[in-house]
């Protein structure tokens, strides 16, 4: 038989460790419960005006799927198979969507996705492939999204806040945000087109967003999101946008003729000659080669280069600004002259034999 004390000391150890095992339970227990929640108070002014540009402006961007038609070199068999993807957004009341002219560039057919998730099949209106834009149409009869607010683009200062809306990898309407980075840029394309004026912006623009809207604070349009600078392809903090102004000039052409007409000198220019003229006369500007006949600028005395019999050629005039605005290249000579419409008057400054001259005369329509 166990001494009393032996089995006392046993008991009090037992007791001991059930006291343990249940107050260990009742730890796990409350450790595994939901914390309380911290309450965070209000949303800034800031979030709340962000929130509420977002969810008025989403209905008004749209996502767009193309599709291109492929011949099976066997069979001859034509099939229809998906191209890429985008995004764009409603322009007007008739239906007209815009997005990047690389969105449907040898596409055969579009697909407008609204944010309701109806889907329509998309006309091609027209489309510009110098300022990247295309028009698409659709046919909403019933609860059309409103057209996106237009801003303006010339007036925007670098470190303004900017927002993008579009269907980055396919994700649904997306936002982000940034600012305005710099203003006046130039991105040459894999196809030869040097697009002028683009805003650029650290907001994120990954593949999907082309064609979406860059807004400003105020929820208006100012620029058509186009490109990145990436050589992974994803957003380094680097994008670009078609500033509205140039939208607000081009799009209704496109509507009106499906096509974009240039503004033009009359006169006959050459890029890589451009460069080899002006490195020989030591000059920058544009070197016009020949004036039109009949053109604005014959009519306003402007003169191209001579040849003389003995092979020699002499400068004509060399186009150097454009309302002020200095010119170095043919290509930063069209963009000047692109900021306005056939049929306007412009003033340019024009080096003639080693005098700096204005001359005022109007823009004929370009081919």
């Amino acid at each position: 038989m166990m001494p009393l004390h032996r089995f006392r000391q046993r008991a009090l150890l037992a007791a001991a460790a059930l006291f343990l095992i249940a107050a260990g339970a009742a730890a796990q227990g409350n450790a595994a419960a939901p914390r309380p929640v911290t309450p965070r108070g209000e949303l800034t002014s800031d979030e709340r005006s962000t929130i509420d540009l977002f969810e008025r402006s989403r209905e008004s961007v749209v996502f767009i799927t193309t599709r291109s038609q492929v011949r099976d070199f066997w069979t001859r068999n034509v099939y229809s198979v998906p191209r890429g993807t985008g995004s764009g957004f409603i322009w007007d009341e008739a239906g007209h969507v815009i997005t990047n002219f690389h969105v449907i560039e040898n596409a055969s057919e579009a697909i407008v996705k609204l944010a309701d998730g109806r889907e329509f099949k998309a006309s091609l209106v027209g489309a510009s492939r110098a300022h990247d834009l295309a028009v698409l149409r659709i046919g909403v009869a019933a609860r059309r999204p409103a057209p996106v607010p237009i801003g303006t683009s010339h007036d925007l200062r670098v470190g303004q806040k900017v927002l993008a809306i579009g269907n980055p990898f396919g994700l649904d309407w997306t936002l982000t945000t940034g600012i305005v980075s710099a203003l006046d840029r130039s991105l040459s394309g894999d196809d030869g087109y040097t697009i002028n004026h683009l805003i650029q912006t650290d907001a994120a623009i990954n593949p999907g967003n082309s064609g979406g809207p860059l807004l400003d604070s105020a929820g208006r349009l100012i620029g058509v999101n186009t490109a990145i600078y990436s050589p992974s392809g994803s957003s380094a903090g680097i994008g670009f946008a078609v500033p509205v102004d140039t939208v607000n000039r081009v799009v209704p052409q496109l509507i009106r003729s499906g096509k974009y007409t240039r503004p033009s000198l009359g006169v006959e220019l050459d890029e890589d000659l451009n460069r080899r003229l002006s490195r020989l006369l030591e000059v920058s500007g544009v070197v016009v080669l020949r004036v039109g006949t009949g053109t604005p600028a014959a009519n306003a005395g402007l003169k191209g280069l001579t040849i003389l019999r003995n092979g020699d050629v002499t400068a004509g005039d060399i186009i150097t600004a454009v309302e002020g605005k200095p010119v170095d290249s043919v290509g930063k000579l069209l963009a000047r002259l692109d900021d306005f419409r056939v049929g306007d008057t412009v003033r340019i400054s024009v080096l003639r034999n080693g005098k700096t001259i204005e001359l005022r005369l109007a823009l004929q329509a370009g081919t």
